[in-house]
């Protein structure tokens, strides 16, 4: 059973009707602070025995037993995975940090970033966070992608108040969660867009720790899978979510009560600086591959589930464009092998980026092997498709090549991506195909010309340039919880 249907497990449910609404809230002692007598994970019960009374208890009572239930039952679901999880190419690396063989250190800030894109907002926060005191702040992440950009965070120079340390984050089985909230021992706990992890949660409300959303994201298949059981969320929801847009926070709000959600704009839009300069020799070590004056298109971030279309998209290209190079950047490592069979099959000339150490013939394929060039790539291309966009999978960044100063082509499936609004389509920043025949019709137009990068450049600032301010709404809050 793969980690993901464990993901899906956790991700139920809540919105309830008034009267759950009234009486779901968890009960307080007289300190204040919400304290379980016993883990929400560990209850055991004879259902057959107790039937009757437990269906004459008030509705917080049954809703508690049910929680507990759900995440006895996920706790078990968790120890059949376990071992089947090391044998995970992508999971294995870090096992011993995931299931706590290696503790994790004490701090007293705790975010999680699922993958690279949270990590870069992790950067954010952790960057503008103003600290009264010296405090240390764990980042964790799922991937090894994830880890890497973290690291980068924690070698930079943050000021004398800010400790920042990274691991990878632990499984959600309930025992585990328990166990790293009790060694991190953190004054707040803070999730980054869509995650919702019901073992962290109900550790979090179990010790005490403030737990805070930000950024927060939620499409309507998320929150109908979550409604399946409507009490699990509202017993352990957080003490607020930032949702990035109305419709996020509507969603959220049917999920855990309208009381605890607020919107922010989005981080990702304080992460939008144009370059005003292009690049150089220096800065750029790409040229010393691709001439500025080549024919270059990149096809960046491309998913599995549209690798059909790109394999047509680039023998088309190819025919009617001998003179373009293009690089192609496929969004997980691990698919570059079915690549090099994919590019030899079609007869199309290729190269790994790895292997190119001097100028690239024009009519070449450059699959990208090597990580973290994808912007710099942008900066030489005169046209780019952003991929994730011609299956259904919700997009990908295509906000990167516009701070590059080129204006994109994307399929018609960005749903991930719908908070910068459709605004973006209609100012011409970004162009929106229907298929791949669209998308060779676009770059095939674009290559053969220079791109305008400075108007671009100014023409995105001006659009980014109204939504900005949500890092700041987000550390405030942050600062708020760690008072």
């Amino acid at each position: 059973m793969p980690l993901w249907y464990i993901a899906e497990l956790g991700r139920l449910s809540p919105h309830t009707d008034k009267q759950v609404r009234e009486t779901s809230r968890p009960m307080r002692p007289a300190g204040g602070k919400r304290r379980l007598r016993v883990p929400l994970w560990s209850i055991t019960i004879n259902a057959s025995a107790r039937r009757k009374k437990i269906s004459r208890q008030p509705a917080h009572i049954c809703h508690k037993i049910s929680t507990r239930l759900a995440l006895l039952l996920y706790q078990g679901l968790w120890h059949i995975v376990l071992p089947c999880l090391r044998l995970s190419n992508r999971l294995r690396i870090g096992f011993d940090q995931r299931t706590l063989k290696t503790p994790p250190p004490r701090a007293d800030l705790w975010i999680q970033a699922a993958s690279v894109g949270e990590a870069y907002l992790a950067w954010e926060l952790v960057k503008t966070l103003q600290l009264p005191g010296q405090t240390t702040i764990l980042l964790t992440t799922i991937t090894s992608q994830g880890l890497d950009i973290l690291r980068k965070i924690a070698q930079e120079d943050l000021g004398p108040t800010k400790k920042v340390i990274t691991a990878y984050f632990p499984f959600d089985q309930p025992s585990i969660m328990a166990r790293a909230l009790s060694c991190i021992a953190p004054q707040a706990m803070i999730l980054l867009e869509s995650e919702l992890w019901p073992g962290l949660m109900a550790a979090c409300k179990e010790q005490g720790v403030k737990l805070l959303v930000v950024n927060g994201r939620m499409t309507q298949r998320s929150l109908n899978r979550y409604l399946r059981w409507p009490t699990i969320w509202r017993e352990l929801r957080p003490q607020a979510v930032l949702a990035m847009s109305e419709a996020d926070g509507s969603r959220f709000a049917a999920l855990f009560g309208d009381d605890i959600v607020t919107t922010m704009a989005n981080i990702k839009f304080d992460r939008i600086q144009p370059q005003e300069e292009g690049p150089s020799p220096e800065s750029n070590p790409l040229l010393w591959i691709i001439n500025g004056e080549d024919a270059f298109l990149v096809l960046g971030s491309v998913r599995q589930e549209e690798e059909g279309e790109i394999a047509q998209l680039l023998a088309s290209l190819c025919t009617q464009n001998s003179h373009v190079i293009i690089g192609l950047f496929p969004r997980h490592m691990h698919r570059l092998s079915h690549w090099q069979k994919e590019l030899n099959y079609l007869n199309l000339p290729w190269k790994l980026r790895s292997q190119c150490s001097t100028k690239t013939q024009p009519g070449t394929i450059i699959l990208w092997d090597t990580m973290g060039e994808l912007g710099l790539a942008y900066d030489l291309a005169r046209t780019a498709f952003v991929g994730g966009s011609l299956a259904p999978v919700g997009g990908q960044n295509f906000l990167e090549p516009l701070s590059c100063g080129i204006r994109p082509v994307i399929g018609p499936h960005w749903t991930n991506f719908a908070w910068i609004g459709r605004e973006i389509i209609d100012q011409g920043l970004v162009h929106e195909t229907q298929d791949w025949q669209g998308v060779v019709q676009y770059l095939q137009e674009q290559v053969q010309i220079l791109p305008e990068r400075q108007q671009t450049k100014d023409a995105l600032q001006a659009f980014v340039r109204n939504r900005q301010g949500g890092t700041m709404v987000a550390c405030q809050k942050i600062n708020e919880m760690l008072q």
